[in-house]
């Protein structure tokens, strides 16, 4: 685990531990957003952390971070985060986390029946005494009781991958309906996060009653949850795509996830939409913003302030001076509309972003795709009618090279036999599509890559990507890919890190000199866009551009289904600000092959 890692989650420990014991809710949101701002780093705090202006120059880390930071790195320990474990059993952060249990009911179960785990949670809830907790009544408890038993069977947060084909299906399913006004999707689904907990999707109909039968009975339903006037929850049954990875899910992960559907007033869709997309960190600046102007913003509007009433600005007859559109708002707020995917807290609001940022769209090759010569499901000419029937203008066959032996990596001599192949495609398909022969080249563990250099700068197109050694030590790891970066056959560097979503951590290079090298050799870094990879991150995108450096985001396809994928690579490529102009698939084929020439 890299330094980083191991720094957010003792600060989220620490943040959570401090709600237990009822710390200043000040302190708390101190640690909870230094655990953010550690995760969203790029670069390997240890290299700042005995500077303290170093660390304090970014944003969400204070003074008393950094000295933690500092003792961390110097000790291996927090004496803080020490103590307050030696007071509040370590259980208890497990039982905070089920839905209908937070830090009071925690701390109230822990004193009254000295429940400290989710194994006396569940015997508390099993014999009743659960209604012993004051406040507690049976609703309550037989809710946590429900939330427990699907946290047991979810297990994890649900890939990105998983839960858009799902929300995508409900949306269609609602749209259908005469009654249906308006549907979409919203939290950190519509964010497009890599992982997400549940699903919400906002409604707006004429006929209430039609959109919550078509909800709650649409095939994919196996629990009803509950059913309001104005909110209903479900759990909805997944299967897995998984493919290449199926051997990393057990028979009993992602079996279902939540969705919950919002009926929301016509007038109050953008409000609604702004406030059930988030993050509420973003949420939180907007209505400080709010504030600051004598305003108050809700999931209803944005509504003027006169301090008189205590009610909901919507129940007290105000109508709001924003809420049909999210522009409108931020209009109104006097700042930039910030896209949904950039509403991170991550200095966003106030930021005018580009006009350009990366869509789908915008894509026009796709640069890294493999054929039944290795390990992928599509022939050289189902590989290349698919390319062309997405209307790009180039397509960069990269079947595995030779160490892949397990991927059915090619020799040099079934090399050259697929270069006949293509040349004969490119007779057939002509002025279609160009055709580019490369390959996926590993990078061996010392940085050395799988092909001699007569055979490398034959190819067309060169991805190296690494495969193996992938729990190297970092600096080793950094020294391999800059290796490979530096080498003058290759264009792009693969999934750079190599890891798997919630699976498998891959490696943890020093990013800021991978940056740094791939900026100085102008090699494109690469975002794949399979939702298990995600490889560059969203927080590695926006850090590689400051230093400079090109973007690639390619569907590494297998299969044709693969191409799909493009949309959450341009997901996590807005997520880290990625405009047209550095997205090399953006370029038109003149531009692409003038750079690939240089």
């Amino acid at each position: 685990m890299s330094f980083n890692q191991e720094l957010k989650d003792r600060f989220e420990r620490m943040a959570g531990l401090l709600e237990l014991t009822g710390a200043n809710r000040f302190k708390v949101n101190a640690y909870a957003k230094a655990a953010r701002v550690i995760d969203d780093q790029a670069r390997d705090l240890t290299e700042i952390a005995d500077q303290p202006s170093e660390l304090t120059a970014i944003e969400g880390i204070g003074k008393g971070i950094a000295e933690k930071i500092g003792e961390y790195a110097g000790s291996g320990a927090i004496a803080e985060l020490q103590e307050l474990e030696s007071k509040v059993p370590a259980g208890l952060l497990d039982v905070m986390e089920i839905p209908g249990v937070g830090p009071k009911t925690a701390k109230a179960m822990w004193d009254k029946l000295d429940i400290t785990d989710l194994d006396g949670l569940r015997t508390a809830l099993d014999d009743g005494s659960i209604l012993d907790v004051p406040r507690m009544g049976q609703k309550a408890a037989d809710k946590i009781k429900e939330n427990l038993a699907f946290a047991e069977q979810a297990g994890r947060r649900l890939h990105l991958g998983l839960a858009q084909p799902i929300a995508d299906e409900l949306v269609a399913r609602m749209q259908e309906l005469d009654g249906v006004e308006r549907v979409a999707f919203a939290g950190s689904l519509r964010r497009g996060k890599e992982t997400i907990g549940d699903i919400d999707l906002l409604c707006v109909a004429s006929d209430a009653e039609a959109a919550r039968e078509a909800f709650c009975t649409h095939e994919s339903v196996i629990q009803v949850i509950g059913r309001g006037e104005t909110k209903c929850s479900v759990r909805v049954r997944l299967e897995s795509n998984a493919r290449r990875w199926k051997n990393m899910f057990s028979d009993d992960d992602e079996q279902s996830v939540q969705v919950d559907l919002r009926l929301v007033p016509k007038e109050s869709w953008g409000a609604a939409l702004m406030y059930f997309t988030g993050s509420k960190e973003h949420n939180i600046k907007l209505r400080e913003r709010a504030i600051r102007q004598g305003l108050t913003l809700n999931e209803y509007g944005l509504f003027e302030d006169d301090g008189e009433s205590d009610e909901p600005p919507q129940k007290s007859g105000k109508s709001p001076v924003a809420s049909e559109s999210e522009e409108s708002v931020y209009i109104k707020l006097g700042v930039p509309f910030v896209p949904a995917e950039l509403r991170e807290d991550r200095g966003e609001v106030g930021q005018e972003p580009s006009a350009d940022l990366i869509t789908v769209n915008a894509i026009k090759s796709e640069l890294h795709a493999h054929t039944t010569e290795s390990d992928g499901r599509l022939s050289l000419h189902e590989l290349v009618q698919n390319a062309i029937d997405r209307g790009f203008h180039t397509i960069a066959v990269t079947d595995h090279s030779k160490s892949s032996a397990q991927a059915g990596g090619l020799d040099e001599n079934r090399l050259k036999q697929q270069r006949e192949a293509i040349e004969k495609a490119r007779d057939e398909f002509g002025d279609q599509i160009q055709i580019l022969h490369g390959s996926e080249v590993d990078i061996h563990a010392d940085g050395s890559l799988d092909y001699d250099d007569d055979v490398l700068f034959w190819l067309d197109w060169v991805v190296a990507s690494p495969h193996a050694s992938l729990q190297q030590d970092p600096k080793k790891a950094t020294e391999r890919l800059i290796r490979a970066l530096e080498h003058e056959a290759v264009h792009i560097l693969g999934h750079p890190t190599g890891r798997i979503i919630s699976r498998r951590p891959g490696l943890e290079p020093n990013m800021q000199e991978i940056f740094k090298a791939a900026a100085e050799h102008e090699k494109a870094l690469e975002i794949n866009a399979h939702w298990l990879r995600l490889d560059l991150r969203d927080t590695h995108v926006r850090a590689a551009l400051d230093a400079g450096c090109l973007i690639a985001i390619d569907c590494d396809v297998h299969e044709a289904r693969d191409f799909d994928n493009i949309r959450y690579g341009v997901a996590t490529g807005r997520r880290g600000w990625l405009t047209e102009e550095r997205c090399i698939n953006a370029w038109s084929r003149g531009e692409l092959d003038e750079w690939r020439a240089s």
